[in-house]
């Protein structure tokens, strides 16, 4: 079984039949995913209907191309739901879904950089042909802003002597691995909750 066939939709039913109530309606799915929302509010359209649907990941754009290539009432653009204005200006639209957040296919694909729980090269990019890989973007960023970063974005509380430990790694030998840099936070981290990974925090920041 693949696994866009694994991934489970969260309140499928429940986010679709709050939003799609015009058949005739244009609609946007702004994080289409593995296209579980887009398919049901499809089912929900009459033939004029229109749904635009949003990813920054490649493979999801891959299979929402899949799904254009058989209804012509989709369209799609590989970007972020945040640029939909600049798409949708001529249009008006009846209803907008964002279901945010990393989805479950990108964090078991090691390849993607996204888990601790498994090895992959440190990238965490949702679109990975654009912009600066964590890897990369670990190799300059200053202490304090990483400081910043990981106590904002992942209120961790150790986030000092997580930053100060990470620059003074990277100095001797740049970051790579996602279990490595794992590794490193881990040693930083003292009383963090029974069965929760102590680089959990930091990881969700740095995503």
């Amino acid at each position: 079984m693949s696994q866009a066939q694994e991934h489970l939709t969260v309140m499928l039913h429940e986010a679709v039949d709050a939003l799609a109530g015009k058949p005739q309606g244009a609609y946007v799915d702004g994080t289409f995913g593995r296209g579980g929302h887009s398919r049901l509010i499809l089912s929900q359209l009459g033939e004029n209907g229109q749904l635009w649907v949003f990813d920054k990941d490649p493979r999801a754009i891959a299979t929402a191309r899949e799904l254009a290539a058989q209804d012509a009432r989709v369209r799609v653009v590989h970007d972020s739901f945040k640029t939909m204005s600049e798409y949708l200006l001529a249009n008006s639209v009846d209803g907008v879904l964002l279901d945010l957040g990393v989805s479950s296919p990108q964090i078991d694909q090691a390849e993607r950089g996204f888990s601790f729980r498994q090895d992959g090269p440190l990238d965490m990019r949702m679109d990975n042909t654009r912009g600066l890989s964590a890897a990369q973007w670990l190799q300059q960023v200053s202490e304090a802003e990483l400081v910043r970063v990981i106590k904002e974005y992942g209120e961790e509380r150790f986030a000092k002597p997580i930053a100060k430990a990470i620059v003074a790694r990277r100095e001797q030998k740049p970051f790579e691995r996602t279990l490595d840099l794992a590794n490193v936070v881990a040693g930083q981290v003292r009383g963090y909750e029974k069965g929760q990974n102590p680089a959990t925090r930091a990881f969700q920041a740095i995503r």
